[in-house]
């Protein structure tokens, strides 16, 4: 499929996991990708894979949770692409904690980096997407935003994602701009396995608790998010806006 043929994608987060899965299918699929991370040095990674097969990408670094970053940093990807059409939110960060345990600066570094960097992000990229009557806004939620324990920061922000997600759909509608969320169950990545050390479990210990606890009876992995993320960026989800897709092996 070459469903991002002429498409100039952002994805943030993307040195590795979810967000590294996410910049290669999109590229796979056609797309020129924008790999964003905290440094240049660590999105290469990511580029270079993408680029040794044929596709097309480019390794760009960014606080996202700094407003003026982004902002320098989309306006130097539309120089050097010519536009942006696709965002895909997936910076984010765990901090966690019971809440009585929790201190401020872990409640604020997460709420920063996983919310408020969503909005800097979608708050920059709208301007580009409504100029030129097109874009999708795909941002990474959690199944966390139903309650986590160990994770009220991380809930919170993951739950704020979803009140931003439905509320730009109805504001960019009218832009021809779809806006969709994404919230991953267990996903077998270096966050979880920084669950796992948290509660005492190898990652391979944990993996193996939450497959039985699933009814596809696996742990997901990080394509399997990345495919959901390049339907809803496509036009095969021209008519979807505003929606939460729980990608979880059928958890409840």
């Amino acid at each position: 499929m070459n469903r991002f043929t002429d498409r100039v994608a952002v994805v943030t987060g993307a040195a590795q996991g979810i967000g590294a899965a996410t910049a290669t299918r999109l590229a796979d699929e056609g797309a020129s990708v924008a790999v964003v991370d905290l440094t240049a040095e660590r999105a290469q990674q990511t580029v270079d894979a993408i680029t040794a097969k044929g596709g097309t990408a480019r390794a760009y670094g960014c606080d996202v949770a700094d407003y003026d970053a982004v902002e320098a940093v989309f306006a130097q990807v539309a120089a050097d692409f010519g536009a942006i059409h696709i965002l895909v939110n997936n910076a984010g960060i765990t901090r966690d904690n019971l809440f009585f345990k929790m201190p401020k600066s872990d409640w604020d570094a997460v709420l920063t980096v996983n919310l408020t960097s969503a909005y800097n992000c979608s708050h920059v990229a709208q301007t580009y997407m409504c100029a030129q009557k097109y874009g999708k806004i795909v941002s990474l939620s959690s199944r966390s935003a139903l309650g986590n324990r160990g994770q009220a920061n991380y809930a919170a922000a993951k739950a704020g994602i979803q009140g931003l997600t439905a509320t730009l759909a109805i504001e960019l509608g009218p832009f021809n701009v779809n806006v969709n969320a994404v919230a991953p169950g267990y996903i077998a990545t270096s966050m979880t396995a920084a669950t796992a050390e948290r509660v005492g479990a190898s990652a391979e210990d944990h993996q193996a608790l939450a497959a039985e606890r699933t009814p596809l009876r696996r742990v997901g992995q990080p394509e399997d998010v990345a495919a959901v993320v390049a339907f809803l960026a496509s036009e095969d989800a021209s008519y979807v806006s505003g929606q939460t897709l729980y990608v979880n092996g059928g958890a409840r």
